[in-house]
């Protein structure tokens, strides 16, 4: 294969709790070492948002740090240590390098973002990214005071802010402080067209990010647990805001590594005609 100078990037964009993940992260053995029972814990936590017009996200996050008192020293070092502990599904430990190298193998450089609403400083504590399988991480997340100890909300990710992540992998402006993704740039200086992206979600609040992803030629795809079965992600497909639906089980061989391979050899094809069309234009 003839393969550009330059090798094409394809985004895979992530959700992470039950995308990557069979359940939430903080339900996982935090929640209960904290002594709380999981559904009591969210529902607190729904009600606090609703009574005080807040962020779902902020909501849960106050509740993590005020019920740790007297229990846990919530630092960085303890929530990396409950992400340790965070299960995923099955061939969820080799896809991330299974898909760059067969993107290096058709002429296309695969990267692999998570946009949560889960927190960061959990999701780097997993074996995933201790192992580099992620370019960039955006999640929720706290601030640490000099002691260590976490203080408040340094991020809060919420379904309809995710979006923006989405258009800082566009143009390569990763820094979440950085005012340039808001810059005009041409069409052919985009590093990731939104027609390179693929998006991977389960439920509602993924639909942001999947209809922008869908709107612009990209590839959203919602995945269920087998086990919980399909009709959220059947519901997403009906809506059209999931171009695909597929068993979140990413060993080799299954209909996501199928769907997603096919995915780069397209965008590889694709790549091809567009570079011959701006040589076109610029004559």
């Amino acid at each position: 294969m003839t393969q550009p100078t330059q090798l094409p990037v394809l985004a895979i964009c992530y959700d992470f709790d039950k995308t990557l993940s069979p359940d939430n992260m903080q339900a996982q053995g935090y929640i209960q070492d904290i002594g709380c029972e999981i559904d009591d814990f969210w529902a607190e936590s729904d009600q606090l948002a609703k009574e005080n017009g807040m962020d779902s996200n902020l909501a849960y996050m106050y509740l993590m740090a005020e019920k740790a008192r007297g229990s846990l020293v919530l630092t960085r070092e303890l929530l990396e240590d409950y992400g340790s502990r965070v299960a995923i599904y099955p061939g969820v430990e080799s896809w991330f390098e299974r898909m760059r190298a067969f993107g290096l193998a058709h002429g296309v450089k695969v990267e692999h973002y998570i946009l949560s609403s889960g927190l960061k400083e959990m999701i780097e504590g997993t074996s995933l990214a201790k192992q580099g399988a992620f370019d960039a991480i955006f999640a929720s997340s706290f601030y640490f005071g000099p002691d260590g100890v976490a203080r408040w909300p340094a991020q809060a990710v919420n379904y309809t802010n995710k979006t923006q992540f989405l258009f800082r992998i566009k143009k390569g402006v990763l820094d979440i402080n950085d005012p340039r993704v808001n810059d005009y740039f041409p069409d052919d200086q985009i590093r990731v067209p939104f027609r390179n992206m693929v998006y991977l979600g389960d439920s509602a609040t993924d639909i942001p990010c999947m209809k922008v992803v869908n709107s612009y030629g990209g590839h959203s795809i919602g995945v269920y647990d087998p086990s919980a079965g399909m009709e959220q992600v059947k519901k997403l497909l009906s809506e059209d805001r999931v171009r695909y639906i597929a068993p979140a089980d990413y060993r080799e061989g299954g209909l996501l590594d199928q769907l997603l391979k096919e995915i780069i050899l397209k965008t590889y094809a694709d790549e091809i005609l567009e570079r011959r069309h701006w040589a076109s234009v610029r004559g």
